[in-house]
């Protein structure tokens, strides 16, 4: 992405305004202030059509910066999730890696899962580039 790490983790964290530029989250609230620089712990409200769902993270923010976990601690209709963004300084912006795995707790055929699985780490990205690159 063409920015410096700093300012791609400040949208990563800027969980309030993630109704603003995703097109799955609908609502936030942060549980878990954490060190009041970065939240511990956030609510997000998800809407993408069929899959809606009310869930809570848990957030561990690197102390460098450069990345940041995330794994399950309630859900509605996921039983596990666990992602990260891992970022890296590059000659002209910097490197985002996102790793996701969502376990639902309703049955879903694996073609089907991959499918929403690649559809929702191209869409992140997407979404999250539009966002730091325009502002």
């Amino acid at each position: 992405m063409a920015a410096d790490p700093a300012a791609i983790m400040n949208v990563i964290a800027d969980f309030d305004a993630y109704p603003e530029w995703t097109g799955s989250v609908k609502s936030t609230h942060i549980t878990d202030p954490g060190d009041g620089h970065r939240p511990a712990q956030v609510r997000l409200t998800m809407d993408a059509g069929l899959l809606k769902d009310t869930y809570e993270l848990a957030y561990n923010w690197a102390s460098d910066g450069m990345s940041v976990s995330w794994t399950l601690v309630s859900g509605q209709l996921q039983k596990a999730q666990e992602g990260s963004y891992v970022l890296r300084a590059v000659p002209d912006g910097t490197e985002v890696t996102y790793t996701l795995m969502v376990d639902l707790a309703v049955p879903m055929i694996g073609m089907l899962r991959r499918k929403a699985e690649r559809v929702i780490l191209d869409t992140a990205l997407k979404e999250l580039r539009k966002r730091v690159e325009a502002g």
